[in-house]
């Protein structure tokens, strides 16, 4: 990673002394470690109800339909209201969800997987409108001067919760079952909701009264494509993951291949989100600058490396290293991308920016998930995740070939990248007009 000096204005505990921006962070920190324990309890009680690697593609695809059909309207919707409303209805939704799931697993056995599945389907309808609002919004909370940091300590935030989230859905599904396992999950959300609430409400960005919703869509397409920086990062995160990933895997791994149940699969789950934490908390002080483009092309190249040595191996402890290793490296594009979103989109575009990425993040991850599942029961578990580790190599040269821009990336001046009366609007919150349209 390139590294540049920050000016004193920008010192790693300015951003920290805002009570709003910690209010952001411990919501953030509950709510990951909620969604980690529920997503790893609720994998591996379905693969040990149906012992069928398919079913864990099909978990994904599950969720990823309603987030991703969901996904442009829901960037509409956080750029024309209230997005700390948005926030606080869709938690409340994943605390019932939890709420449900606890209710539900003692007689997961004899009443099969379906109401999982729908929970999980209603988990994916509030993401389609939780994952642009939540950028956009956490974005209002700090000035611009500070964005940077803020991504940086949110990231960090986030990955320390990933780490520890696996590792208590593990131990309580070990220990006491399922049911705790959720019951926990919902009382870290309710947390969350809380820490929402305590937020004051922010001015509602700018939009054109009366203006389609398709039109603001294609307006917010427009913003993505005609920058070569962000297609580019959010087309190498897709393809890599989607061919790369195996995190969909694990509980394959973990019961099958190295035989370290759930406990084991919890370091598994885990051990990327070590890696990415070191990466980000350095980053806290030292943010991406200088061949932040270059660095994010190395970077992916490292996880496509990583992921081929997990697949080939069979050691425990050579797993968890190699697991590690994808995390440092996808910590690395992960912070480079946060950064682009956060400082190349104006306020009042973000929610679609951010839904765009979404898209892209969604179908990488629960479309990955599907993937993997199918491509395991074709080709074998190992052998579908080290070929999927040579095709993000492949990935990667393709998109260094075609997106020069994404390789002389420079985030030092990132709002050369703007128009000129763009990156005024980015520098100030933007109020409704009077003649606003009413809120959705």
């Amino acid at each position: 990673m390139s590294l540049t000096p920050e000016p004193q204005t920008t010192a790693s505990q300015d951003v920290l002394r805002l009570p709003e921006f910690r209010a952001m962070l411990l919501a953030a920190v509950t709510s990951t470690l909620a969604s980690r324990a529920v997503a790893l309890t609720v994998a591996y009680q379905l693969y040990q109800i149906t012992k069928n690697p398919l079913t864990l593609g099909i978990l994904g695809l599950v969720e990823a339909i309603p987030a991703l059909s969901l996904a442009l309207f829901g960037g509409v919707v956080a750029d024309r209201n209230d997005r700390r409303r948005i926030l606080l209805m869709t938690i409340s939704v994943e605390v019932v969800c939890a709420l449900l799931f606890a209710l539900y697993a003692p007689h997961a056995t004899v009443g099969g997987i379906i109401p999982i599945l729908a929970l999980i389907f209603t988990l994916g309808i509030a993401r389609g409108f939780s994952d642009p609002a939540l950028p956009a919004f956490q974005a209002q909370v700090v000035p611009r001067e500070l964005l940077l940091r803020a991504s940086a300590w949110r990231s960090s935030a986030g990955q320390a919760a990933a780490i520890t989230g696996p590792a208590l859905g593990g131990v309580l599904y070990a220990s006491a079952g399922a049911a705790a396992a959720y019951g926990v999950a919902c009382a870290l959300l309710l947390v969350s909701l809380a820490c929402v609430a305590y937020v004051k409400p922010k001015p509602k960005p700018r939009f054109i009264p009366g203006e389609p919703i398709w039109q603001s869509i294609k307006e917010g397409l427009a913003f993505v494509v005609g920058r070569q920086v962000l297609v580019g990062s959010m087309a190498l995160d897709l393809f890599s993951v989607l061919f790369g990933g195996a995190v969909a895997l694990l509980p394959i791994f973990a019961s099958d291949i190295l035989k370290v149940g759930p406990v084991g699969l919890s370091v598994l789950v885990a051990a990327p989100s070590v890696g990415a934490l070191g990466v980000m908390l350095y980053a806290t002080r030292r943010p991406p600058g200088k061949g932040a483009g270059r660095t994010l092309l190395v970077a992916v190249t490292g996880f496509g490396v990583s992921i081929m040595v997990f697949g080939l191996s069979h050691n425990f402890y050579l797993s968890v290293a190699a697991l590690v290793a994808t995390g440092l490296f996808d910590g690395v594009s992960m912070v480079i991308r946060s950064a682009t979103l956060q400082l190349k989109a104006p306020d009042h575009m973000r929610g679609r920016v951010n839904s765009v990425s979404g898209m892209f993040i969604g179908a990488s991850n629960e479309l990955g998930a599907f993937e993997s599942g199918v491509a395991a029961s074709l080709l074998g578990t190992a052998r579908s995740v080290w070929l999927g580790g040579i095709v993000t190599l492949i990935v990667v040269g393709v998109t260094a070939y075609l997106a020069p821009e994404l390789r002389a990336m420079n985030l030092e001046d990132i709002e050369d990248d703007l128009p000129a009366h763009l990156a005024e609007t980015s520098s100030a919150v933007l109020k409704p007009a009077p003649d606003a349209a009413p809120r959705l």
